[in-house]
């Protein structure tokens, strides 16, 4: 049952559509507002629930900071029920959102999790060894100098590695991994997860580099540690 003064955080999929839960599609039909990354792919979303007509509210990278407030303050003052989804996959882990959750926590706003599909969690369930531990590096810099200090610093720790960045990156990615890794570091790609586009590539980083070539991808890429290379 929904409740009003509510902030669901629904996960919605990250690429058959056919991986939504049923809560989620409940707790989307029953909420007065939905909060989403971009308009598109949630009126995308929604069409396909034959929901259209439900309120939408863009809160993203650019106007979080300024306008998470008055939407949390729209919540209160008409008494509604509101859900954040990100375009596709779980909320905040690496989208927008941290601060909207800060603030609803500091209005004593209950905030109520919608589990489902993650990328993060759909990669580390077909890694062919067993994960003990694992460091999450997520988006690195843009910055290519940066980005190598940063995967420097990452491959100090001896742990595998995940990282993930924009499709129109994964060749750069890869091609810094290989700099700062080596070419023979094994790895693991996943693209386009869960899409009929989908393709999981395994095999060491220069490997995998010549798989894809210049492929752009929703990707997530899980660097072995070295004693996985033994």
């Amino acid at each position: 049952m929904i409740k009003k003064k509510t902030l669901y955080i629904v996960s919605t999929p990250i690429g058959n559509m056919d991986d939504i839960t049923l809560r989620a599609i409940e707790t989307l039909k029953e909420v007065d507002v939905v909060i989403c990354e971009e308009y598109k792919p949630a009126r995308r979303l929604l069409k396909r629930l034959g929901l259209l007509g439900k309120e939408l509210i863009s809160i993203n990278e650019h106007n979080e900071m300024e306008d998470a407030e008055s939407v949390l303050m729209q919540m209160l003052q008409n008494n509604e029920s509101m859900a954040l989804i990100s375009d596709c996959g779980t909320p905040v882990f690496s989208d927008p959102g941290h601060e909207l959750i800060r603030l609803a926590v500091d209005y004593k706003i209950s905030v109520v999790p919608v589990p489902g599909v993650s990328s993060l969690m759909t990669t580390l369930s077909i890694l062919d060894f067993r994960l003990r531990n694992f460091v999450f590096g997520g988006f690195l810099s843009r910055n290519p100098q940066e980005r190598k200090r940063e995967m420097t610093r990452l491959r100090n720790l001896n742990m595998p590695v995940v990282l993930m960045d924009t499709p129109y990156r994964m060749k750069a990615v890869l091609e810094d991994s290989i700099k700062v890794f080596g070419k023979g570091r094994e790895a693991t790609l996943g693209c386009d997860l869960t899409s009929h586009k989908e393709k999981i590539v395994r095999g060491t980083l220069g490997e995998i580099h010549q798989k894809v070539q210049e492929r752009k991808a929703e990707f997530i890429l899980i660097i072995h540690d070295y004693q996985r290379n033994r």
